[in-house]
């Protein structure tokens, strides 16, 4: 959310913090609460808050590190902002996205003044590039944005080293993780940044991230007893309905037909590069201004689609997953899925962006069963023990390196480097340390590379278990919200009156009666062990099955009759909380 959007007053703190004075960029000596709501009225009009906001933007400014889990337009970009006006030192901002984070910059120096925030991308030429780092220099902007793959360059990271960084935030943060749904190599390495830059507090900002997600992001980026603030993933405005077909053609009829009589402007999301030119084709003969935007076009040409939609000048934007992170328009109208995702964490960050202004959205899911088998192929992933080899055998002989030297000694891709330090870092055989990455004692290659083996079979297990969550998401006759929400680990009520299913005559009744069906001796967030696959989190209770997300296998569904009739097949632990 921009600061100049109108912000919805859900809450006001009612006393300063009773934190200690510390000093700040202007020499106060006051209450960090009272200065940071001083800043927040005066510079950036706001003097309400949505749950949480207020609360993190304190811890960190404080000093705090700060994991933020809120839904897209809840204003997480303040959470950075604010204190990052109040603190001394320049607040790093890591963002994926050239488009957002000019976005950002230019939000920021429209509160703060003119050259307060610079971005540093690709977009900028020699010239305009040399006078920001100048800036920088001077101690003019507060404020630098950066794409994680700059970050992994040694001289970026020795010149940000110098200019003493406050803040260092870190946008989409659920990339780092392989639990994530849009998993980014780059970000693998922004831990070991943040470690080189002088450990200063570290803000994660996020929209949808399950618990192990949540997890892996507090692990990679060595966030240290961090403020973790989670709020409802639920957006009741959007209307959820998923329309099933047997076959593709008619599904594809199907798709043109209601996108087309739809008022937009929407969004399609397709499976490949050639849907969303076809797709796109067609609109465009039916009279809709439409463009396609993936991955295989020019960055300027993605670019100017992404700045006509904002523009209101586009009807539809026919995408493959490349369009939308950090999208800040608030009236989407619809969202359209012509393929089921990999997972129902890509689909509810891909849903969000409709209904940001609260008013009225659908999400619509065009489902057939078969298209599964694309999304367990891509779940399928093949593993390189070439690879995994090479990246330990470096770190053993030559560690501890940090990542530059790793690509250097092993002359690997972004990609492929990325993936199998993952690996070997998930495994126990790689260990990340303050000076860079080296071996743990006494491991052999042969072990390090069966051990990585082992973690990428459980990863591919994982990976086929969301795969599984979302078909079930596709084939419930019950509330889909409710399927939605329960996914990430939130309690839900059995009917939302929003989707297909509740909007279906008697389905109230059969919610009542499902609801007093299901059993009250299991509840949601329940820490549990299985015999065999380990520890887990409840994540749905039914009247016949609970799903448990575990961590070794992911999602799974377990009969209650199963349960009770074996003693030590499932058992509850203890809460750490």
């Amino acid at each position: 959310m921009k600061p100049s959007e109108p912000h919805q007053a859900v809450y006001r703190p009612s006393e300063p913090s009773a934190s200690e004075a510390q000093p700040s960029a202007d020499g106060s000596t006051a209450p960090w609460a009272e200065r940071l709501g001083r800043i927040a009225t005066e510079k950036f009009g706001i003097d309400s808050w949505r749950e949480g906001q207020f609360e993190a933007l304190v811890a960190a400014a404080e000093g705090r590190d700060v994991l933020a889990v809120m839904p897209t337009g809840h204003g997480k970009s303040l959470i950075y902002q604010i204190p990052g006006t109040a603190i001394t030192g320049v607040t790093l901002v890591v963002s994926p996205l050239i488009a957002l984070q000019r976005e950002q910059a230019e939000s920021i120096n429209e509160s703060l003044g003119e050259g307060r925030a610079v971005a540093l991308n690709s977009s900028l030429g020699a010239r305009a590039l040399r006078e920001a780092w100048a800036a920088l220099d001077d101690g003019g902007p507060r404020f630098v944005f950066l794409a994680p793959e700059q970050l992994a360059r040694e001289e970026t990271v020795e010149r940000l080293a110098q200019l003493g960084i406050g803040l260092f935030a870190v946008d989409e943060a659920h990339c780092i993780s392989s639990w994530g749904h849009d998993f980014r190599p780059d970000y693998l390495f922004l831990g070991d940044v943040a470690q080189r830059l002088g450990a200063p507090p570290v803000i994660a900002l996020t929209a949808t991230a399950s618990p192990h997600t949540r997890a892996e992001i507090v692990e990679r980026l060595r966030l240290r007893d961090p403020l973790e603030l989670v709020q409802s993933f639920d957006r009741p405005n959007i209307e959820l309905r998923v329309v099933r077909h047997t076959g593709d053609l008619d599904k594809r009829q199907a798709v043109l037909d209601e996108v087309a009589g739809l008022q937009g402007p929407g969004l399609l999301y397709v499976a490949t590069r050639r849907s969303a030119e076809e797709y796109a084709d067609e609109f465009s003969r039916r009279g809709l201004r439409a463009e396609a935007y993936h991955a295989g076009r020019r960055a300027a040409e993605r670019t100017a689609v992404h700045e006509r939609f904002l523009r209101n000048e586009l009807d539809v934007v026919v995408a493959t997953t490349a369009f939308g992170m950090g999208i800040d328009k608030p009236d989407v109208r619809f969202v359209v899925h012509a393929d089921i995702p990999d997972s129902l964490d890509s689909y509810y960050q891909e849903i969000g962006r409709a209904g940001r202004d609260a008013e009225p959205a659908l999400a619509v899911l065009h489902y057939r069963s078969e298209d599964l088998g694309l999304q367990r192929f891509f779940a399928g992933r093949s593993f390189s023990a070439e690879d995994v080899e090479a990246v330990f055998r470096v770190v053993r002989d030559s560690g501890p390196l940090r990542a530059a030297g790793l690509k250097r000694e092993t002359e690997l891709g972004p990609r492929a480097l990325s993936r199998a330090l993952s690996l070997l870092e998930h495994s126990g055989t790689v260990l990340a340390g303050s000076r860079g990455y080296r071996a743990a004692p006494g491991m052999s290659s042969e072990r390090a590379v069966g051990l990585a083996q082992a973690e990428d079979e459980s990863r591919q297990r994982i990976d086929q278990s969301r795969v599984e969550m979302a078909r079930g998401y596709a084939e419930t006759d019950a509330c889909r919200r409710q399927w939605l929400l329960n996914y990430f680990g939130e309690e839900a009520d059995p009917w939302c009156g929003n989707c297909d299913n509740c909007l279906q005559e008697g389905s109230a009744e059969e919610a009542e009666e499902r609801e007093a069906a299901t059993p009250d001796d299991w509840s949601i967030q329940t820490p549990v062990r299985h015999r065999e696959w380990g520890p887990g989190l409840v994540m749905s209770v039914e009247p016949d099955r609970i799903t448990v997300l575990f961590e070794s296998v992911g999602y799974k569904e377990l009969a209650l009759a199963a349960i009770d009739s074996n003693d030590d097949l499932l058992v509850r632990e203890r809460r750490s909380d």
